[in-house]
């Protein structure tokens, strides 16, 4: 939310799904097929987000598993910029694979390498800048807003999932307007509590009435 170029913030939650332990899900306002490279660089810093928190927080001593699928996508990222989308400004325009696979009636497969070693070490130097580049962005946005890192995280733990509207209010300094659902209307007389009586309740027939004894019972 603080970093210009992310969509819209839909909801962050700490429930677990799947292999995640929580999920944020941002949405674009309108249907996207592109993205601008400012927004990947943007989706990046977002993506490092939670592994530079935990550095804050914990100290790098202390970083745990959690970010592993984070840093997988990112680094893919960084590397289909460098390799497919040509935005790095060292190598321009051009695709760049290590690997060209042609399959050959399904069964053999021919790998031939069309880059050479310096190459290679440029894209690799590449892939390492735009990713610390967009840690470094993480770290600055978090390090500067700590309170509010510090208010989301104890958010979460209250509530388990946040939407986007909630989270602004917190960056706001606001405290979260969400009735309490489980808490009944003080005016409802229905909510009043009554004690389970302990005698057990005779079966009623039609009109109220006791049915009237079978034979055998």
């Amino acid at each position: 939310m603080l970093v210009k170029g992310n969509d819209p913030l839909h909801k962050v939650t700490i429930i677990p799904r799947g292999r995640a332990l929580g999920v944020t899900m941002n949405l674009p306002e309108t249907d996207k097929y592109g993205y601008k490279k400012s927004e990947i660089c943007a989706k990046l810093a977002m993506t490092f987000g939670g592994r530079v928190a935990e550095t804050l927080i914990y100290g790098p001593d202390d970083v745990t598993t959690g970010a592993g699928q984070d840093i997988q996508q990112a680094t893919s990222w960084a590397r289909r910029m460098v390799t497919e989308w040509g935005m790095s400004d060292r190598l321009g325009p051009l695709a760049y694979s290590g690997n060209e696979q042609e399959i050959f009636l399904g069964h053999s497969v021919t790998q031939t390498k069309n880059l050479s070693d310096a190459t290679a070490k440029i894209i690799d130097e590449e892939i390492r800048r735009i990713a610390d580049t967009a840690e470094s962005l993480a770290t600055e946005v978090l390090t500067e807003n700590l309170d509010a890192l510090h208010a989301v995280a104890k958010a979460l733990l209250d509530y388990e999932t946040l939407n986007g509207e909630e989270v602004a209010q917190l960056l706001r300094g606001e405290e979260i307007d969400r009735p309490d659902e489980f808490e009944p209307p003080e005016d409802n007389p229905a909510a009043t509590s009554v004690p389970p009586s302990t005698k057990p309740k005779k079966p009623e027939g039609p009109g109220g009435l006791e049915p009237e004894p079978q034979p055998g019972s």
